[in-house]
């Protein structure tokens, strides 16, 4: 892959960076240039970037008022998925910012999800470049308490779970949006855990000795979790090669 293409890298806490996406893109050559936007850092012109990735974190795409840069946040998301037409992968917070920027909604989950689950490809799934080679149900590391409440018009739901509907959607060819993660590695349970919105609903879902049982059901996943990853990123690598010839 050409190593003049540039991803642009929306992060809101440390550590929920791009996780093992950051080993495929090194592999491939494209350069990814980290925005630690709840650390200040301000949104640049987006005419170098090939592609743009949001990543998760512990606050609400609607807590515009506590962390204004949401709002600036949603307006590059929108200028690149509806004007540039760019690849955009957004994770977790990222799925959701991509719902409000692209035309959708989000709210507070009705059952909120945290700990390893399973997620499955919807029939609008089958044909869809994003979804090549994935099975039709897969396990997903969930910690999330909010979600898509509705798509814009013209986006598919491509997965989803018994409590959460949309729990993937596309918009056009080249926009994807998940709201579990795959992104994982060895250490995310325990850099996780020490956030404490994250540590609050990870102790109501599994009581005190949650961070431990997690972390074992995350390995016990881990080489599935890679695998599905690895597909999905070749999925969406491919859509980015195809943006830039």
């Amino acid at each position: 892959m050409s190593a003049s293409l540039r991803v642009i890298v929306f992060q809101h806490i440390a550590c929920e960076h791009p996780g093992i996406f950051r080993q495929f893109m090194e592999e491939d050559g494209i350069q990814w240039d980290p925005i630690e936007l709840d650390e200040g850092e301000t949104i640049p012109d987006l005419a170098p970037y090939d592609a743009m990735v949001s990543m998760g974190g512990p606050m609400d795409v609607w807590q515009e008022d506590e962390f204004p840069w949401l709002a600036r946040e949603k307006e590059a998301i929108h200028e690149a998925v509806r004007v540039r037409n760019m690849p955009f992968l957004g994770v977790c917070l990222g799925h959701q910012l991509l719902a409000e920027a692209a035309g959708g909604s989000v709210g507070l989950a009705d059952t909120p999800e945290v700990g390893m689950l399973d997620v499955e490809l919807t029939p609008e799934a089958a044909d869809h470049p994003l979804m090549y080679s994935l099975p039709g149900k897969f396990k997903t590391l969930q910690w999330h308490g909010a979600e898509v409440k509705s798509i814009p018009n013209d986006a598919s739901v491509l997965m989803s779970s018994p409590v959460c509907p949309i729990q993937s959607f596309a918009v056009g060819q080249a926009a994807l949006g998940i709201q579990f993660h795959v992104e994982t590695g060895p250490h995310t349970i325990d850099e996780w855990n020490a956030v404490p919105e994250y540590e609050v609903a990870l102790r109501k879902t599994f009581g005190d000795n949650g961070a431990v049982e997690l972390k074992k059901k995350a390995e016990e996943y881990e080489t599935e979790l890679s695998a599905t990853a690895g597909k999905l990123y070749r999925n969406w690598a491919k859509t980015l090669l195809k943006a830039n010839k």
